[in-house]
């Protein structure tokens, strides 16, 4: 028997993926089952559903597989004809019948019949596995914004998976999940392992879709090389929508400095912010931003009681330099600004977009620019100077911007970064589960790092800290958003991948991510 389909989440691996959203991937299912004979693309999949089954749950002796009414269903009625032969209990559900399904599913179904496999009207009573196979990409409601609620035998049947113990394993993506958002219907299933056919969703990856899916797993169905499947895909995109994100690569290895380098090779760094009673938030930001190498970084706190005194420092990190804000040269650094920064900010702000070739924007700055047209003005001004701008709002902030909410915002977290990164002509990190980085005209990436445990006062500083560094290390092409994009990303990616080994059940605090940072 061949090897299972191979898992896609190692941090180890090479994530360079195209995600493709249910159109797309359509597309590319018509255009490969136009080089196959009838029925085998079905087949294919239905084997690689049997076998992952196998690798998954290698003692389950009774398998519940529940078909719904379309393509989805046919692959795993496919499945339930190998699981039968290979000496399994097949329990076998089905919404469709030989009059309502699809012409492959109805044939899967002929042949599942002749082999014995009983069709059943009631769910088990008892099961070892369950396959979901009700809906996947097959449904109109992977990709609707507004998809009709999932009711009747479908409801209880996903009610049921959810309430056994038993491993759930979903065909494409779990039934109920949109392929597009990473929204779920008013029924979702929650899988433990999902097994994406053809190609990968952004859904799996941004908003419930990491919650809901558990190990995500590939199979492309070709069993050509990677060359033909990338000309495959090429092919398909070409008839259908531009593919609407990539999953994001690990970060490159850390390069050694050369001998002759000195602390103003690696760019300096100015942290605005930590106004009265958040001083905390800029120096979180600052040690992250020192600790991923940016060669000198200064502090310039906002708390009248803080600016005022002639000498502060950081006792943990005395490398950290203080100063007024009025005495940094804005048109030198990169900026960080937002962190703590209140609201009695505002002047400070408009120097800052106005002078600052390289500019992070986080936080309260955020809800600044949300509020007053003229440093909106300012922010849109920046692209044309050739600047560089990141934003890195939480969703509310998101919302706040887009004058919408927060549930709008998350209803479609792709489409809200991707109008936020073309309305003011920057990077735009759209926090949260699958963290989305956008830029205009250009494909978004996911991050696929990160956990619950991120969820804490803080980290969001920590991040703001981090991406200020990515910013200033990159020269001298920072002005190329494509590379300004990447570099944001990565940052992301190592804040995620920073908690990779600290269980999400456990609170984590922005000191305790800085530690870990400075381990990695």
């Amino acid at each position: 028997m061949r090897n299972p389909p191979q898992r896609v989440l190692s941090a180890n691996q090479a994530l360079a993926l195209p995600l493709y959203g249910a159109g797309a991937t359509r597309a590319l299912e018509a255009q490969l089952a136009a080089t196959l004979p009838s029925h085998s693309l079905m087949q294919r999949a239905g084997l690689s559903v049997a076998r992952l089954a196998l690798a998954v749950a290698p003692h389950a002796q009774t398998i519940w597989i529940a078909c719904g009414p379309g393509n989805n269903g046919g692959d795993g009625l496919e499945a339930a004809l190998h699981l039968h032969a290979w000496g399994k209990q097949v329990w076998l559900t089905c919404l469709g019948n030989s009059a309502t399904l699809p012409t492959d599913a109805k044939a899967a179904l002929q042949r599942v019949l002749a082999a014995g496999v009983e069709v059943k009207e009631l769910m088990p009573t008892h099961f070892d596995l369950c396959i979901d196979a009700l809906l996947g990409l097959g449904s109109a409601q992977a990709d609707s914004k507004a998809p009709r609620p999932i009711e009747g035998r479908m409801a209880e049947w996903i009610a049921r998976m959810n309430a056994g113990a038993a491993t759930v394993l979903a065909v494409d993506l779990p039934s109920g999940l949109q392929a597009n958002t990473g929204v779920q219907n008013n029924h979702c299933v929650r899988a433990q392992h999902t097994l994406s056919l053809l190609g990968l969703q952004p859904g799996l990856f941004t908003a419930q879709g990491r919650d809901v899916c558990g190990a995500i797993w590939l199979d492309d169905l070709t069993g050509a090389s990677a060359l033909d499947h990338a000309q495959l895909q090429a092919q398909a995109q070409a008839q259908a929508l531009p593919r609407p994100a990539a999953l994001l690569s690990p970060r490159p290895p850390v390069q050694a400095r050369p001998h002759a380098s000195h602390k103003g090779s690696f760019g300096d760094v100015a942290i605005l912010g930590g106004a009265s009673g958040m001083v905390g938030a800029a120096v979180l930001a600052a040690r992250a931003a020192h600790a991923c190498g940016a060669g000198r970084v200064y502090v310039g706190l906002l708390a009248p009681e803080e600016a005022a005194r002639p000498i502060a420092w950081d006792p943990l990190h005395p490398e950290l330099m203080f100063r007024s804000p009025g005495e940094l040269p804005l048109n030198q650094l990169t900026v960080v600004i937002g962190c703590g920064g209140g609201n009695a900010f505002g002047p400070t702000l408009a120097q800052a977009l106005s002078q600052g070739p390289a500019l992070v924007a986080d936080a309260d700055a955020l809800n600044l620019i949300a509020q007053d047209a003229q440093l909106q003005s300012l922010l849109q001004k920046r692209q044309a100077r050739g600047w560089a701008t990141v934003l890195t709002p939480h969703p509310l902030e998101a919302a706040r911007l887009l004058q919408s909410s927060t549930a709008q915002v998350q209803a479609d977290r792709l489409a809200a970064a991707q109008h936020l990164a073309e309305r003011f002509g920057c990077v735009l990190v759209l926090k949260g589960s699958g963290s989305v980085i956008a830029a205009p005209s250009c494909v978004p990436f996911i991050n696929p790092t990160g956990n619950g445990s991120l969820a804490g006062a803080g980290t969001g500083d920590v991040l703001a800290g981090m991406v200020g560094a990515a910013l200033a290390q990159l020269r001298p092409d920072r002005s190329m958003m494509t590379r300004v994009q990447t570099a944001v990303a990565h940052a992301v990616y190592r804040h995620g991948d920073t908690v990779t080994n600290w269980p999400s059940e456990h609170p984590l605090s922005a000191s305790q991510l800085l530690h870990l940072l400075n381990k990695k």
